[in-house]
């Protein structure tokens, strides 16, 4: 009779979860199949529905002061915008774009920017050297990946003459992400005067309720005056290549003007979560920039813990407002139903969709669940490539000569869901043909895929990418 306790106590909590479940009224079908989760695998549901299936955007792990904060903040930052950030009426899928945009993040389209493609590690990291070389008042720094290496001692050498010239250095990195950042060096940081602070680090007490919701974001901030974001993390092999998958490309951007401080607001609000400290978010907002650049820039940022998911809705509208073609290189196409349907739609509406995805994976689990969603791209008309030299870990959207989209958000659930990620969203001619361009002389050297040859691929395939889509929220 000593189990019939334990038995009680598992029913309670199980039915507590499906009662969460009925009332935060997601999916019937995700309902479904949560509900036999959790009453067909004893325990292991329960853990499963605590780590991935919980409505961040109910249970925030933000309370309520923390969040009236950000709130004011953003507030003054929308007043701020209102008058030195207005957009002259573009076309159509921009404007509309823009509103969805600026509805849930606060942050308008700013004009007064100039945009730089840095392509690869070497032209990313000397980019960002110079920058950091130049900062006289501050250097901020956030991080899904923070490896030790050549570069991360590079960076803890400089980081030791600028806080001995008066230099405010902060570092946020991810506690998953950066988790083989050792001890020794986070010390050696601190030692030195930097402050940093890791973003919802590994801690047992809360392992369930934040291990599967991290900061994927990339940025770097000096004297407010340059910015750096995209796909490209704190690691050597982004100069070296790995042993398994060969030479990293990928896509970042160096960016001047207005759109600094709107990158800066998402890295001060971070900053807050992390480390309490109100002083950036109370701090007098600056003043316009100086004129730098014509070209049209709107960050987009989104988490777990927003009411709607804004990087899926950014990508699901500008794909379903492409009216020639819409172009997309990213390794993680692991859609969910909207943006496979956006696709879909907009494929058999007769525009052209193309996607670039690498040919290798850093994941077996995660290639093959990309695979999974080929055959229903294929049969609508999308235009599938894959890259072969290398591991392609860009995230880029290029759409009818007019808008991009670059950033650190892949275009999986993960990142709509779970993900803390930035984009920026360029409305700019010259800037679209460059990546345009780009993107079908990549397509050239890549391998085309075929409807028929794909749909009559081996069994065993069919099995795998079932298999992995089933734990694509995981992935």
């Amino acid at each position: 009779m000593y189990w019939i306790i334990p038995l009680i106590i598992y029913l309670l909590i199980a039915i507590g979860m499906v009662i969460s479940l009925l009332v935060n009224g997601i999916k019937p079908a995700k309902t479904l199949a949560w509900l036999l989760t959790i009453f067909t695998i004893p325990v292991g549901g329960i853990l499963l529905y605590w780590m991935i299936g919980r409505n961040r955007r109910k249970y925030s792990w933000k309370d309520l002061h923390e969040d009236k904060t950000i709130n004011k903040y953003l507030k003054r930052v929308g007043q701020k915008h209102s008058s030195v950030n207005e957009l002259s009426k573009d076309a159509e899928n921009i404007e509309k774009l823009t509103h969805l945009i600026e509805k849930c993040s606060g942050l308008k389209p700013t004009t007064n920017n100039e945009v730089i493609l840095l392509k690869n590690g070497k032209a990313t990291f000397d980019a960002i050297f110079k920058a950091l070389e130049s900062a006289d008042k501050y250097i901020y720094l956030l991080y899904y990946i923070f490896e030790e290496g050549k570069l991360a001692d590079r960076l803890i050498t400089l980081f030791r003459e600028k806080v001995k010239n008066g230099v405010k250095v902060k570092i946020i990195y991810d506690g998953v992400g950066s988790f083989s950042l050792s001890k020794k060096y986070i010390s050696e940081l601190k030692a030195i005067g930097v402050e940093v602070y890791p973003f919802l680090p590994f801690k047992w007490g809360r392992f369930l309720a934040s291990i599967n919701y991290r900061n994927h974001r990339k940025i770097i901030i000096v004297d407010g005056e340059i910015a750096f974001t995209g796909g490209i993390n704190i690691s050597d092999k982004y100069l070296r290549g790995d042993l398994l998958l060969g030479k990293w490309h990928d896509m970042h951007l160096q960016l001047k003007g207005s759109s600094v401080h709107d990158l800066q607001v998402v890295f001060d609000i971070d900053w807050f979560l992390v480390s309490g400290d109100k002083a950036e978010l109370e701090k007098k907002l600056p003043s316009p920039s100086k004129y730098v650049g014509n070209q049209k820039v709107q960050i987009v940022y989104g988490g777990p813990d927003e009411y709607f998911s804004l990087i899926g809705q950014t990508y699901f509208a500008l794909i379903n407002n492409a009216k020639k073609y819409v172009y997309i290189t990213n390794p993680y196409v692991i859609p969910g139903t909207a943006i496979l349907r956006a696709l879909e739609v907009a494929a058999n509406s007769g525009v052209d969709v193309r996607l670039l995805v690498s040919a290798k994976a850093d994941s077996v689990l995660v290639q093959w669940s990309v695979r999974s969603y080929f055959e229903s791209f294929l049969k609508a008309g999308v235009k599938i490539y894959q890259f072969p030299d290398g591991f392609l870990h860009s995230k880029i959207i290029v759409s009818d000569d007019n808008i991009v989209s670059i950033g650190t958000a892949n275009m999986d659930v993960r990142s709509f869901e779970q993900n803390y990620e930035v984009n920026a969203m360029v409305y700019d001619t010259t800037t679209a043909k460059i990546l345009k361009q780009e993107f079908l002389e990549e397509i050239d050297r890549s391998i085309p895929m075929a409807y028929e040859v794909f749909k009559n691929r081996p069994y065993l395939d069919k099995l795998k990418e079932g298999f992995a889509k089933v734990f694509s929220p995981l992935l």
